[in-house]
Parts: C-alpha cells; structure tokens; sequence
C-alpha cells in the first residue's frame, strides 16, 4: 500500500507505555478453556471476554478477582512506523466511509476511536488483553489494538504485508458501520434469545460482513485513490482471511474441528465475504444474513 501522502487521524489515543494503576482481571476457568476461547476469537471480532465470561458463567463461576493487568494511564503519544501506519489507514477509513455514507445513506459517517495499548487497558467492553487480538467495542465505538499483534499476524498465521494488516483495522471499523447503521442492536437482541449453538451461527454471520464490509472500505479506497493499493496487496488480504478461519484455529488449537462452535467462519467463507466486498465495493452486497449459503 502507499500511504505517505495518507492524512493521519487523529481519532487515535496512544496508551502505549504509560503506567498508573491496575485492574483486576476475572478468573475461575481453566487454562484449556482459556486457550480454547482465545484460539476460537483471537482475530478480529467483538470483545472476546464475552467468551471467557461466558465459559465462567457455563462453569458456575463467577468472575473473581484472582489476578491483576496493569492498564495504561494517560501516556505521551509513541512516534513509530506502527503508530503512524494505523493513523493513515483510520485516516483513509474515515475518508471513505464518509463517501460511503454521504453518497449512499445521504449521512455524514461518526468516525471511531483507535486506542493503541500495551499487555492491558481499561475498555467500556471490560478489560482489554494482548492475547485477545485487535477487538471492537461497541459501548464506547472503540477499536482497540496492540500493534505486537501484528507479529503474531506475520509469525505465527503467516499473513504478511501492509495490506494484511490495514486489513485488521478495516475489519473492527466494519464492526463499527454495523454498530452505527443499528446491525449491532439488532445482534444483540436476536442472540439473547437464542441458543449457544444459534447464538454462535448467528456471530459468523456478523462477522463475515465485517469481512465484506472491509473488503468494500478496499474496493472504494482503491476507486478513490488508484495509486494508494499495489499489485498483490488484495491477495494478502485474502491469505490473512484464509489463515484465521475458524476450522484452521480450532484445528491448530485443539487437532480436531467443532462446526457448532464457530464464531467466526470458516477459512473459505471469510476468504469469499471478503472478496465479494473487494470485488463489489458495494455495502449492499454484505447482506450476510440474508445469505441462504455462506
């Protein structure tokens, strides 16, 4: 991607190494179930504490104040490449969506916050890790990112390349157009009526348009912009897609693959809702819900 004449946003909070403080983390689970959860909701997607909190609950345990995460307090800005890097691409979403939204839905689009953060920090969604991946928190319209997640990305998925990782952040503000546009509420009310097995089909649906709705921030993007995408910065998209489907993490996490507990989607299914997204560049081609197949 060529994003150096990209305009920083400057919806970015900094926490990165700032002291101040501890927050205390619930436990009463074991480490199996804390492996699995984080395996099953390690990229992208909403707060995965619902997960752990939810195993807790499944167990009879309520959250307890067993251990304790440093959480940053108000810390000076880092100037790196990583933190310029994510300031260009929010930059570029905001610009986009707001096309998106003004051409669209004849509305002005409210640009999320990006909190940068280091092992812990307070979230209105609860705490946020490390360990849990980039994740988006509807109750404060925050995406929150620790940027050491994007070696995990390269070493441990194999996904790498800017766009892979412009990806990430693209797909959490897809999360935020849902919460914006009323997907999210809609969610929410829908899966507190429903079984676990229903409730987690119903989340690979949500989350599959967050890779659509990211694929449609790369196919407008490149329309606006013809010189900001390079040749094969789509199809790191598709690998980071492909190498963080639910099937290759349980696989990975646990050898084998249990379909009911999808949260995500498979590889193949993220892959083809993020194509269909970069191939369309159009938000009503993400109607995932609709979808009889994914």
């Amino acid at each position: 991607m060529r994003l150096d004449d990209e305009a920083e946003s400057q919806n970015v909070e900094d926490r990165r190494g700032g002291g101040g403080g501890r927050m205390r983390v619930g436990g009463g689970i074991g480490i199996g179930t804390i492996v699995i959860a984080l395996a099953a909701s390690y990229f992208f997607g909403i707060n995965p504490m619902t997960i752990i909190n939810g195993a807790q609950v499944l167990q009879g345990s309520a959250p307890q104040s067993q251990a304790q995460a440093p959480v940053q307090g108000n810390a000076q800005p880092v100037e790196d490449a990583g933190s310029h890097f994510v300031r260009r691409v929010l930059g570029n979403t905001e610009r986009t969506w707001q096309h998106i939204f003004r051409t669209q839905f004849n509305q002005d689009y409210p640009a999320p916050k990006l909190v940068l953060f280091t092992d812990a920090t307070p979230t209105a969604c609860g705490t946020g890790q490390s360990a849990m991946g980039p994740f988006y928190c509807p109750s404060d319209r925050t995406v929150y990112i620790d940027l050491s997640f994007y070696r995990e990305l390269r070493d441990r998925f194999g996904a790498s390349g800017d766009f892979a990782q412009a990806y990430v952040i693209a797909h959490e503000v897809g999360h935020h157009v849902q919460n914006v546009i009323g997907i999210s509420d809609k969610f929410d009310a829908a899966r507190a009526r429903m079984s676990q097995a229903q409730a987690n089909a119903l989340s690979v649906r949500l989350e599959l348009q967050a890779d659509c709705l990211a694929g449609v921030w790369a196919a407008v993007a490149q329309q606006l912009n013809t010189k900001l995408m390079e040749p094969g910065d789509f199809e790191q998209g598709l690998n980071a897609a492909g190498a963080i489907g639910d099937d290759r993490l349980q696989r990975q996490a646990q050898g084998r693959v249990v379909p009911e507990a999808f949260t995500h989607g498979t590889s193949e299914q993220r892959q083809r809702w993020l194509r269909r997204g970069m191939t369309t560049g159009d938000i009503r081609q993400c109607d995932t819900f609709s979808a009889q197949s994914l």
